[in-house]
């Protein structure tokens, strides 16, 4: 068998520090990849950044299933006071309004606020 058998880790380590290559555990809870026609979501994943020559990759592994675009999961979406204020000071409604258009955009505020101001 050849590869990477026999190798160190620890020289491995020093190898890629020597060609600028960076390799990050992220303490991700849920990963989503959204596409025009379905989200992948991913629970539960473990996921490694590794930075080579400027450019970063990620490598995820987890649970994987998928659901219509754009739909928030089942959980109760917990949307920050400060997304709420930015919403109702950028678009004059009440909060009610606000929070409403929030949870349809699936917490996020920029959308939200568009929302608001095509109606």
């Amino acid at each position: 068998m050849s590869g990477m058998k026999g190798i160190n880790p620890r020289q491995m380590k020093q190898a890629m520090k020597k060609m600028g290559i960076t390799n990050a555990s992220i303490n991700a809870i849920e990963v989503i990849i959204r596409c025009p026609d379905k989200d992948i979501v991913i629970s539960d994943p473990d996921v490694n950044a590794m930075t080579m020559q400027g450019s970063t990759t990620y490598q995820i592994s987890g649970i994987v299933s998928e659901r219509a675009p754009g739909k928030v999961s089942d959980d109760v979406l917990s949307i920050p006071e400060e997304d709420i204020e930015l919403v109702i000071s950028q678009t004059q409604c009440d909060r009610e309004k606000a929070i409403e258009a929030l949870e349809a955009c699936g917490g996020q505020p920029a959308e939200a606020i568009l929302k608001i101001m095509t109606e």
